[in-house]
């Protein structure tokens, strides 16, 4: 098994289960369990059957934290989302890279990878969480007919349709994650998260 935590979180979590199986020293145990507790995060991974399974342990002290880098790849996302929105307007067309945005965001940094995908007729921007406890966030700009949108709009007159979106809350044992969260899709004129995704502003 492969443990992604400190030497002294293992060694916590051993003397707590060898403490059980004795069936003694019951006040150390459960000192040593809140002890465990305060520690702010650690996170396994290992193989059952070919698959990778994941257990995340954390607590609500983390929750601040995580919550100002995650509003950091929310705000990049939904800035990305309006700026194809504007640069469909003024050149017909979406941009196919970060940097023809022209918002100076980096594919990369210290909690997050954003990347942009673009067919003919959407584009999709991802924020991808490095490391497991953080949520990723994607954001999707659909070409519509306006009509569908405005029926006062001229037939032949397109324009954008967005929405960002958010991985659900993770249980605390999955199997890994291998592939991005699915995409937001546009379907009967509405825009609606992926499978595994909720609307951030539902």
């Amino acid at each position: 098994m492969r443990k992604q935590n400190s030497d002294s979180y293992s060694i916590l979590l051993d003397v707590c289960i060898a403490l059980l199986k004795v069936g003694g020293g019951l006040l150390l145990t459960y000192i040593g369990l809140i002890a465990l507790l305060l520690v702010p995060a650690f996170f396994f991974s290992f193989g059952i059957n070919d698959k990778q399974v994941e257990i995340f342990v954390g607590t609500s002290f983390l929750d601040k934290a995580n919550n100002s880098k995650q509003s950091e790849a929310k705000q990049y996302v939904g800035s990305m989302n309006r700026s194809q929105q504007a640069y469909f307007a003024e050149n017909n067309a979406l941009a196919t890279s970060i940097e023809a945005l022209g918002i100076g965001i980096k594919t990369e940094r210290n909690n997050y990878k954003y990347s942009l995908r673009v067919t003919q007729t959407s584009a999709f921007s991802y924020a991808v969480a490095k490391k497991p406890e953080l949520k990723n966030y994607l954001g999707g700009v659909f070409l519509v007919p306006a009509k569908e949108l405005d029926p006062n709009a001229r037939r032949d007159e397109m324009t954008t349709a967005t929405i960002l979106c958010q991985t659900e809350k993770l249980p605390l044992i999955r199997f890994k994650q291998t592939d991005e969260p699915a995409e937001p899709i546009y379907q009967n004129g509405e825009v609606i998260c992926g499978k595994g995704t909720t609307d951030v502003n539902k």
